[in-house]
């Protein structure tokens, strides 16, 4: 099976940021998923993680006043050289604002589940987010945020845009209180990653291949402790999927396996998932997740 090159111009990447968000439950490390209304133009109903494209004022949010880390520490966590420190910011802003539109939690110190909830009504009564930081003289915790991943959608996509995306993961607030937002995102649940992907397999929700590989990663720890070590103890890995074949012999393929250009696997789990319409399959079948 050999990679076809695309025969027409590729979009051009947009910059994104997710936020991964954990809590330990009595069963285990339980993640927070997004599903997406059925009439989004990118993933309709299907389950994600709160994330979304980085706007211009994440990079220009007032650094030293309202972050709880230094712009060069965290671009040295982000482990990418070729952007500058308030790029690499941005990019940890925006997984907090979009985490707090999309789904009503607010890391940042000293705000009260009523006084998170206070705030996301004035956002989406049409105050930007960096006004409102502003007032509520909030600092944003990005320090609590560990880089996990970055994905770049490939060329040969299902979807017409393609995207840049900087993956974190955190700890949820002690007190936060999940609100899916009714307009972009219509349900929300709190999921064991070995659970959500069982109920994928049986066709009970949708995901998409950024989602099914980091939950299967995930699947590999029991507590958010251990999660956010594996993510300190490394620089995130970068993942740029290759699609091969054509028709109904479509792969999508990741770092470490045979045809793809980068031979140094980028994370566990499977090196292949076969694209069968709109399924994403390892060729192993369910346990090829965790091998």
């Amino acid at each position: 099976m050999s990679a076809v090159p695309s025969a027409a111009p590729a979009p051009s990447l947009r910059p994104s940021s997710t936020l991964i968000l954990l809590r330990d439950a009595s069963q285990g490390l339980e993640v927070l998923m997004l599903k997406r209304h059925g009439q989004s133009a990118v993933l309709g109903d299907t389950f994600v993680f709160p994330g979304g494209k980085v706007d211009g004022d994440d990079v220009r949010l007032d650094a030293a006043r309202h972050l709880d880390a230094s712009v060069q520490t965290l671009h040295a966590r982000l482990g990418e050289p070729e952007i500058d420190a308030a790029t690499a910011a941005g990019f940890y802003v925006a997984a907090l604002r979009e985490a707090f539109e999309e789904a009503g939690l607010l890391l940042a110190e000293g705000l009260s589940p009523e006084a998170c909830t206070e705030a996301r009504a004035r956002l989406g009564s049409g105050v930007a987010f960096n006004a409102l930081v502003a007032e509520l003289g909030l600092r944003l915790q990005v320090d609590a945020l560990a880089p996990w991943s970055r994905w770049i959608t490939p060329v040969r996509s299902v979807n017409k845009q393609r995207f840049d995306t900087r993956f974190f993961v955190a700890r949820t607030p002690a007190q936060g209180i999940v609100r899916h937002d009714g307009h972009e995102t219509t349900e929300a649940a709190w999921l064991r990653p070995r659970a959500a992907l069982e109920t994928y397999w049986d066709g009970g929700m949708a995901l998409a291949p950024p989602q099914i590989m980091t939950l299967a990663h995930l699947a590999r720890h029991d507590a958010v402790d251990a999660a956010l070590a594996d993510a300190r103890s490394r620089l995130p890995a970068l993942v740029a999927p290759c699609v091969l074949g054509e028709g109904d012999t479509l792969a999508m393929c990741y770092p470490g396996d045979q045809e793809h250009p980068v031979r140094r696997r980028a994370m566990p789990g499977p090196l292949r998932l076969l694209v069968r319409g709109k399924r994403y399959e390892p060729q192993g079948g369910f346990d090829a997740f965790f091998a």
